[in-house]
Parts: structure tokens; C-alpha cells; sequence
């Protein structure tokens, strides 16, 4: 029921899609179905784009070029990031005010907070997101986020469990498994960590925030040789200063609340001095 009524309240207020700007919109939506890089992430916000161009009025192209905008400039792959989050707000505003049933458009305002670190305001939108669609693997796995990000540790875990269930082939499940992987990284569950952060590389090598956490746990579990390895690519893929010092990682890994901050100190961070980062 709440799908036919998304579906109509979607239709009646709007203009249809143009051919043409539909077919660019699965275009970028078969995109995503690769692991995310910053060369894949640009090409799907291109696609989009080129949608946006073609129907302006598309409620679509609007909600899925916000979501991408928000999603590259949160996993740090791209150069613009303050902004793309500004464009993806205006663009999740304007699919809103016309489609606030739209289970797309409230995703891609729950991204954009998400990116803007107004947590509590994301989880509420991640819930609605959950209202309209039950099946969307992502929602469950960044309202967990959100959550633990508030300091709601425990429901971090479970959350991906849920995504995991929904979505066993999901071209980004390097990311639930490597919340998991933080979840117990934190909770200086180390083995554990181990485990899931290499799982998270597995699925998504091009990911160098994944690599860092493995590095961490690897470090901290005394494979030393693993963890300069995990180091070095992380180094590597990003090809800038991101994690060239205890100092830099801060400024680019929002922990939200101080409970969680002060827990990230105590492993994430001792762990990346352990495999050779200095401080400053």
C-alpha cells in the first residue's frame, strides 16, 4: 500500500520523464552496481547529470544525482566535496517539495544530512526511508550508522546484519562489513575486527578508508608486516595527505559523539600509531 501510494503521489506531481533522461538515470543506476571508486562515483554523477540536463523537472534525476553528490563527498572520492553536499541539499529539496512520499528523494535528504553530520536528523530520515521501503538494504545500513554515531554503539552491528539479509550481492557491501568491522574495532573485539575489515577490503579494494581500519586492527593485533601493507595502499589510492598523520585522519573521520570519539582514540587511532603513522 505504501508503495502505491509513493508511486501516485510521484506521478501526479510531476511531468513525465523524458525518454531520453530515463534512459541516462538507468544508466547511472546500473553504474552503482560496481563497487564505488572515484572513477565510477564521477561517471554516475555524470550520468545523472546528464539526466538532470535533459528533464529538469525530473524528480528522479534530481533525488539520484543528490544521493550520488552526497555519497562521493562522504567517502571522501571526490575534490569538491563542501560543494557537492551544497548541490546535493538543493536538489534533495526540490524532489522533496514535490514528491514528499518519494522514497528516493527522502533517501537522498537522509544522505545529505548524513554528509552534513546532523545525525539525529538523518536517522529520522533513514526511518522514513524504512516506512516507504522496507527493502532497502542501504537505509538499514546508514540509519545503524547514524545511530551509533549518536552513541547508540550496539545498534551498529545489527543494522548491517539487516542490510547483509536484504542484499547478499550488494556492490557495496564492503560497506556494511566494514561497519561491522569498526563496531568491533572500537569495542577492541580485535579478532573480530580483523576479520570483518578484510572482508570489507576483499569486497571493495579501491576503498582506502577500508584499508585504514585493517591496517588498525592488524596493528593492534601485532601483524605488523599487514598493517604497513594496509598502510601503504591506503596511502596509495588516495594519492594525497588523508593519512599521512594521526592529526590528518582526525580532520577527515567524524566520530559524532564524544563517547564514540573517545573510543576511536582508543583503538582506531593507537592502532595507526602502532603500524607507523605519526602524529603531526
Amino acid at each position: 500500500m505504501a508503495l502505491d501510494l509513493e508511486l501516485v503521489d510521484v506521478e501526479a506531481s510531476r511531468q513525465i520523464e523524458a525518454p531520453d533522461a530515463r534512459d541516462y538515470i538507468l544508466r547511472g543506476r546500473a553504474a552503482r552496481l560496481r563497487p564505488p571508486s572515484r572513477e565510477n562515483r564521477a561517471e554516475q554523477v555524470l550520468l545523472f547529470e546528464q539526466a538532470l540536463a535533459l528533464d529538469p523537472q525530473s524528480v528522479g534525476a534530481q533525488s539520484w544525482l543528490a544521493i550520488e553528490l552526497a555519497a562521493r563527498a562522504v567517502d571522501l572520492m571526490t575534490d569538491t566535496i563542501a560543494a557537492d553536499i551544497a548541490r546535493a541539499e538543493d536538489l534533495a529539496k526540490r524532489a522533496l517539495a514535490v514528491a514528499p512520499r518519494y522514497s528516493v528523494a527522502r533517501f537522498a535528504m537522509a544522505q545529505v544530512l548524513r554528509a552534513q553530520h546532523r545525525y539525529d536528523e538523518a536517522i529520522a530520515e533513514y526511518e522514513a526511508v524504512i516506512a516507504l521501503n522496507r527493502n532497502w538494504a542501504h537505509a538499514y545500513s546508514h540509519l545503524g550508522w547514524c545511530q551509533f554515531l549518536t552513541g547508540l554503539v550496539e545498534e551498529l552491528i545489527p543494522a548491517q546484519e539487516e542490510a547483509i539479509r536484504l542484499s547478499p550481492r550488494d556492490p557495496q557491501i564492503g560497506l556494511f562489513y566494514s561497519r561491522i568491522g569498526r563496531a568491533h574495532l572500537l569495542k577492541s573485539r580485535i579478532e573480530e575486527a580483523v576479520i570483518w575489515c578484510e572482508k570489507a577490503r576483499n569486497a571493495t579494494p579501491a576503498a582506502a578508508i577500508f584499508r585504514s581500519f585493517l591496517a588498525s586492527s592488524c596493528a593492534l593485533k601485532g601483524d605488523m608486516e599487514r598493517a604497513g601493507a594496509e598502510l601503504a595502499e591506503a596511502r596509495r589510492l588516495v594519492g594525497d595527505d588523508r593519512y599521512s598523520s594521526i592529526a590528518r585522519v582526525r580532520t577527515i573521520t567524524p566520530w559524532g559523539a564524544p563517547a564514540i570519539s573517545d573510543l576511536a582514540e582508543a583503538t582506531y587511532l593507537v592502532g595507526l600509531r602502532i603500524a607507523g603513522m605519526p602524529e603531526e
